[in-house]
């Protein structure tokens, strides 16, 4: 029986999309009759040159565009095509635009644990731009200079990004919950010039230091000249040599100019996890963020000029990148710093209806932990102006998209929205045009050839297989910072097939044209040469009530691999036979006896990446009696003592 979907777009939504207004443009502009999404998906991709040159001119992109759409590479045509090759732009430019309209409206709201909003208008956004622009300059900072954030996601954060940007410099970021050690990790091989600080921070109804954090990187990074701090907190204040925030944006300010950049030019590292290394310092464009970013919000996820847009997320994550580049399409930034569980489970949903939040976006698991926590949002909130929820950051099941249309809201746009640091952008995302299917990304992304490959190569339709790209797209990173020759960036995505970016997750293609994710491919269990994705084994074990969080693995066992399945219990549970038969029983019915674990043990912690990842390569490095190449990156380290020489797990 063919699948039902979840939710479909009214009349009036889909009649006032920015994507049926794209449609329509794009009909008249090539005289076409294109109609819905897979047909406008279709046309993106076998004519991409077309694609992409009317999306500049849809949204209205600020800047000199240049003869060429593309300079095609004849060697690897997918790998090393550059587009706009002419082109001249700016980011900030392309944002401070809508201050000329908007001056009075709030561009920026900031709220943290204590619940009370701040506003920044448009005016006083460009007013502290151009203060920030002017003291960067000041500092000798100009277009391919570094300058880095040890920040929490405050409006501050944007201003000095925004700043950086207008001078044509490369902006870099982590949050304050990285060690010295982590930062150093990073900054170490960026060395910017300038970095921007607080006081301190707030998590959990606490206050956490930043600033002698702060100064250890500075004396560890041998470039920094200059540190800003800003007083966020009101702890310690700033030292000497250090300058104070408040003293730069209180001075008159001059009018604010901009520095166009060639489209490929640098505008931000960000980092890889550096779970299995040093983090990757991946280098993405000017022109790649502001375009596709573009398209991501405003035909993806129907963000429009006056739109409130919240993502949870911190400054070490890609998805603030993603986040403040909604002030492109003129919509407010809802910003909110500290845990999304303190006061209560309430706090972001709050948020959500005190500012009128129109896109809500948060991880797969803060959606698992509410439901866990018995926490349904519609019975404490009216919601009445959010139209879509974004989830990302690991696999949505199933089960989370029955409980946002039955605890939620039924009318939503859901949005299992994936693809990463990467790209700093997305391969499968949403589409205010199309139905919602249960346990499914909505369509892949405008513009790029998405495909899943089999074992042989070949490109297959509800079958198991390896996320790939087999055409070129703007967002490609420009490359690996300190990576001279390209091997690094090669290695990373193009040396598994020829010239077609390889992704690295375990995903299927179904018939509805959606992508169902199944985890990591570096990930994937193997238990008798058959593949299996952990997200199957999550997806069942973590619904149930005596389970808070699971991690699985494959340990090498009589020269075969074995499913181990680690465990986190509910206070009070114990794992007796009874459970651990449940357990069992659970995943052989709905899964295969192939996915059934081998053993089952109990922890009291699971490992994650500073953005909330599992790190299930630690886990099983450490089972097996690896080295971890980076503790640095977890969230939580010590968690993995308790996965060392496990008896159980011995021969």
């Amino acid at each position: 029986m063919p699948q039902q979907p979840l939710w479909r777009p009214d009349a009036k939504r889909l009649a006032n999309a920015n994507l049926t207004a794209f449609i329509h443009e794009v009909n008249r502009e090539y005289a076409l009759n294109l109609d819905g999404y897979d047909q406008l998906y279709n046309w993106s991709v076998a004519e991409s040159e077309h694609f992409w040159d009317s999306l500049w001119r849809f949204a209205g992109v600020v800047g000199d565009r240049g003869e060429r759409v593309i300079a095609r590479s004849p060697s690897a045509p997918n790998k090393e095509s550059r587009w706009f090759p002419d082109a001249r732009i700016n980011f900030a430019e392309n944002v401070m635009r809508w201050a000329a309209t908007r001056a009075d409206e709030d561009a920026i709201v900031f709220s943290g644990e204590d619940e009370t909003a701040t506003h920044l208008t448009w005016r006083e956004l460009e007013h502290q731009v151009s203060c920030i622009a002017a003291y960067l300059k000041a500092c000798g900072i100009e277009k391919g200079d570094v300058v880095a954030g040890y920040l929490p996601n405050i409006a501050e954060t944007v201003i000095a990004m925004l700043a950086t940007s207008s001078l044509g410099a490369i902006w870099t970021s982590t949050s304050p919950d990285f060690g010295v050690d982590s930062v150093l990790d990073r900054f170490g091989q960026t060395q910017p010039k300038v970095l921007f600080t607080t006081d301190a921070y707030h998590y959990n109804g606490k206050s956490h230091d930043c600033l002698s954090k702060a100064r250890a990187i500075r004396e560890g990074v041998e470039n920094i000249a200059h540190m800003v701090v800003i007083p966020y907190v009101g702890g310690t204040p700033p030292g000497s040599g250090e300058t104070c925030w408040k003293a730069i944006v209180s001075k008159p300010a001059e009018p604010l100019t901009f520095t166009r950049a060639g489209f490929n030019d640098p505008m931000y590292v960000l980092y890889s996890s550096g779970t299995t290394g040093k983090p990757k310092c991946i280098i993405h464009s000017v022109g790649g963020m502001l375009l596709n970013h573009i398209k991501e919000h405003q035909l993806h996820s129907d963000v429009k000029a006056g739109d409130r847009f919240f993502y949870f997320t911190t400054c070490g994550w890609m998805m603030w990148n993603w986040l403040a580049s909604g002030l492109l399409s003129g919509a407010t930034l809802v910003l909110f710093d500290g845990s999304p569980f303190y006061p209560d489970a309430g706090v972001l949903w709050r948020l959500t209806d005190k500012q009128q939040v129109t896109l809500f976006g948060t991880s797969a698991k803060y959606l698992e932990a509410l439901e866990k926590h018995g926490y349904n949002p519609k019975e404490h909130h009216s919601l009445t102006t959010l139209k879509t929820l974004c989830s990302t950051g690991s696999v949505l099941a199933p089960e989370q998209f029955d409980w946002v249309y039955s605890q939620v809201k039924p009318d939503l746009q859901l949005s299992s929205i994936a693809g990463g640091t990467d790209i700093c952008g997305c391969f499968v995302l949403g589409s205010p045009i199309s139905p919602v299917y249960r346990g499914q990304s909505q369509v892949r992304g405008l513009g790029l050839d998405v495909e899943v490959f089999n074992n042989e190569g070949k490109a297959v339709q509800g079958e198991k297989g390896e996320l790939v790209c087999c055409n070129s797209f703007p967002n490609q990173p420009v490359g690996f910072w300190g990576d001279d020759d390209g091997q690094r960036y090669h290695n990373a995505y193009w040396d598994k097939i020829e010239d077609i970016w390889f992704h690295g997750d375990y995903v299927e293609l179904t018939s509805q044209c959606g992508m169902v994710f199944f985890g990591r491919s570096d990930a994937i269990l193997n238990p008798g040469g058959v593949r299996i994705g952990t997200a199957e084994i999550y997806r069942h074990v973590n619904q149930l009530d005596e389970v808070l969080d699971s991690v699985v693995i494959g340990q090498d066992w009589n020269n075969d691999v074995r499913v181990v399945l680690f465990v986190k219990l509910r206070p009070g549970q114990v794992l007796d036979s009874e459970l651990e038969q449940k357990i069992r029983t659970t995943i052989r019915t709905s899964c295969t006896p192939r996915h059934v674990p081998a053993k089952i043990l109990t922890i009291t912690d699971i490992p994650r990446t500073k953005s909330g990842k599992l790190a299930e390569l630690a886990v099983r490095d450490v089972v097996h009696g690896r080295e971890v190449a980076q503790l640095s990156a977890l969230d939580n380290p010590e968690s993995l003592e308790q996965y060392k020489a496990r008896p159980e797990l011995q021969h």
